[in-house]
């Protein structure tokens, strides 16, 4: 009998065969193994999620916020109680440190923890009537059933980011996790049931993004989706979304600027480059995709920095002793290579890296080497197509304006870092760069009451904070007319 574990599809509060008969291996990136099965699900199926999650919301919405937070801080409080086991199921499907993989699950506990505290703060507004005898009362009111379609790189998380957030303000949910990383996400449905969270609020499927991601986001049923993944999948999401002008919350793609000037501490941005480029294998939105250097202190700040790249340890994700693991598939690692490859073609130099390692331990899996590319120009393919891994390219510029129009020379606008000690730099920053989020003397890493918010092609809408929580309501508006004798 075969030990792999094979999920079905949470619909309802229960776990459905899917009709297709089909199922997805889950591959371990770091040996290429099968380490579980998901169902291959079909449209009709998102369907009855859809229509599961609709009736559940009738009475959900209806539920007092702060009754719905207490099932949420049960919810969070079993994530917390079954980290261990959630956080191997994230090494083993997305092949990120156990470590990273163990703050995983506590960030996916906060984030909902986070929207809990939100529940006691669902406020409208009285505003004056320009008429006597009446008032304007403005309502804010959940908008209904919500899909979320999460991405592989930090899959439990994004589904706490959304899950959270969309339940407290009586909102039900769809969750569509990606076909690479389901686990954990999968697992959610049990510990909703442990915790008594009622049937068809939260539901979760498996299947084909663009036959079963398509009909849950054109659905009349389906009032708003959020989504964090790709820009060419949120344009594919948002263009559908509008046969029924659906809500539509997008945190795409980024390219993020790392500009060092020459007045900062040198040390502090060597550290934080290499983190925000290398951490997850430099699968996170935000990380450093593209670096800038001021040339007073760039063959300094170099030295140190590929010196340090260098010292990067690369191997089992579930040793303590390990820096990286590898990509998430194989498609993942043929893109670095071809990307380096480009970069080559187009007269880059390999400072470091630039391939797959080789030896032990790296017979199978999908692993690739910590790269930095110099002698790189703006015009190059690496200084504009979003890596999404372990590659970065290095350039030196002069002049503050050289390097905001070197830093705003890109179709996406998610973050920015920077790293100066002079604040009129610090200011004009602010002023100049065309970015959502952006870190000063510190890598990249958002916030729970802070705001993730894309320009240009990295989205729209944004999560988290009071912002975020404002995208999951709906505003109803009442004109009150009252006799005044």
């Amino acid at each position: 009998m075969s030990s792999i574990k094979e999920y079905q599809l949470f619909i309802n509060g229960e776990w459905v065969t899917s009709e297709s008969g089909e199922s997805i291996d889950i591959i371990n990136p770091s040996t290429e193994e099968v380490v579980a099965k998901v169902q291959n699900g079909t449209v009709e199926e998102a369907i009855l999620a859809l229509q599961a999650a609709e009736a559940a919301q009738k009475s959900w919405g209806k539920m007092p916020p702060r009754q719905r937070a207490e099932l949420l801080y049960k919810l969070a409080a079993e994530i917390r109680a079954n980290s261990d086991y959630l956080a191997e199921l994230l090494v083993k499907e997305q092949g990120k440190l156990l470590k990273v993989a163990k703050g995983e699950v506590a960030v996916t506990a906060s984030f909902i923890e986070y929207a809990c505290e939100g529940a006691r703060r669902i406020e409208g507004d009285i505003v004056p009537s320009d008429n006597p005898g009446e008032q304007i009362w403005i309502q804010k009111i959940p908008r209904g059933v919500v899909v979320a379609i999460t991405a592989w790189n930090f899959p439990l998380a994004l589904a706490g980011r959304k899950l959270g957030p969309a339940l407290v303000t009586g909102n039900t949910i769809v969750i569509k996790p990606t076909s690479e990383t389901p686990l954990a996400t999968l697992e959610l449905g049990n510990l909703a049931n442990k915790v008594g969270i009622p049937k068809g609020v939260i539901n979760i499927l498996t299947g084909p993004g663009r036959a079963m991601g398509t009909a849950l986001v054109e659905s009349p049923i389906t009032k708003m989706v959020t989504m964090t993944g790709s820009t060419p999948v949120g344009q594919d999401i948002a263009r559908n979304a509008a046969k029924n002008l659906t809500h539509v919350q997008l945190e795409l793609g980024g390219k993020a600027p790392f500009l060092v000037f020459a007045d900062a501490d040198i040390d502090a941005a060597v550290d934080s480059a290499l983190h925000s480029r290398f951490d997850n294998c430099g699968q996170v939105c935000t990380c450093n995709e593209r670096m800038y250097v001021q040339e007073d202190i760039y063959e300094e700040f170099m030295d140190k920095f590929i010196a340090k790249t260098r010292a990067i340890k690369v191997g089992d994700p579930m040793q303590d002793d390990m820096d990286m693991g590898p990509k998430v598939n194989q498609a993942e690692l043929a893109h670095m290579e071809k990307l380096v490859q480009i970069s080559l073609e187009e007269g880059a130099t390999i400072a470091t890296g630039g391939k797959r390692p080789t030896g032990a331990g790296f017979d199978k899996g999908f692993w690739f080497e910590p790269t930095v590319l110099t002698n790189v120009t703006q015009d190059m393919t690496i200084m504009h197509e979003e890596s999404f891994g372990p590659i970065l390219p290095v350039m030196k510029f002069k002049t503050f304006e050289e390097a905001i129009t070197y830093a705003n020379d890109c179709e996406y606008g998610l973050a920015a870092m920077v790293f100066t000690n002079d604040m009129n730099l610090i200011m004009r920053c602010n002023e100049e760069l065309e970015y959502g989020e952006i870190y000063v003397n510190r890598g990249h890493g958002e916030q729970h009451q802070g705001f993730h918010n894309g320009y240009k092609l990295s989205g729209s809408g944004g999560e988290d904070g009071k912002y975020g929580f404002e995208q999951y309501l709906e505003k109803k508006t009442f004109y009150v007319k009252y006799n005044r004798s």
